[in-house]
């Protein structure tokens, strides 16, 4: 696993396999942030150990409801788990069969827990400066997060894989997810994070935009 800082109060979390995948840590001011919760509680696991002398509560977010950003979700049960309101369904509805399709890639034993805060549009955390975005693109349940104080987007999966492959798997429309990438081009960040692709720049969304 490697683990790199991201300016101040951001760490990235990456496990390398048959893919990259990637958790994401802000360390703000009031909450701890982990931005989604990988392929079980040994997953989430060297998150949980980086923080483990901080005493500020947790907030989990599940970008989306794909198997591999939340079957961590169970070993933060006591935590606030946040997601878009469809992921709640979505993560219930299908949870037996992504376990069906993809346990081999389970890291330590999988529960169900699903997010107990759900949102529409947005979400604010007004003192650390933490915006919760509904950006369908990836899925139709897709959130981002960005971090406005240090101007860090967490898009999740709507980066795709990696830079060679920056178009993502699109499970909905083609106007739909460019409509999420004309936001993001209005959005004040500089610095672009996502669920398995490297640490890039604001660019990659008009490079995204240039070949969808």
């Amino acid at each position: 696993m490697r683990i790199q800082k991201v300016k101040n109060r951001g760490v990235l979390f990456t496990y390398s396999s048959e893919w990259d995948l990637n958790l994401y840590l802000i360390q703000g001011e009031k909450y701890n942030y982990i931005i989604d919760t990988g392929l079980g509680p040994i997953s989430i696991a060297p998150v949980k150990e980086y923080i483990k002398n901080d005493n500020k509560p947790i907030i989990v977010i599940n970008t989306h409801y794909h198997w591999d950003h939340i079957w961590g979700n169970s070993a933060l049960e006591d935590c606030i788990i946040i997601s878009h309101k469809h992921s709640r369904e979505m993560i219930e509805s299908e949870w037996e069969n992504m376990i069906h399709k993809n346990k081999r890639y389970a890291r330590g034993e999988l529960e169900i827990c699903l997010p107990n805060l759900v949102f529409d549009g947005e979400l604010y955390f007004q003192e650390d400066k933490i915006r919760l975005i509904y950006t369908p693109g990836h899925t139709i349940d897709s959130i981002s997060v960005l971090d406005e104080k240090e101007k860090v987007l967490n898009a999740g999966d709507n980066i795709g894989d990696t830079i060679e492959e920056i178009v993502p798997s699109i499970y909905t429309d083609r106007q739909t997810y460019l409509d999420t990438l004309y936001r993001y081009r209005n959005m004040d960040f500089d610095t672009c994070v996502s669920g398995h692709n490297i640490i890039l720049g604001k660019e990659v969304i008009d490079q995204i935009i240039s070949l969808v």
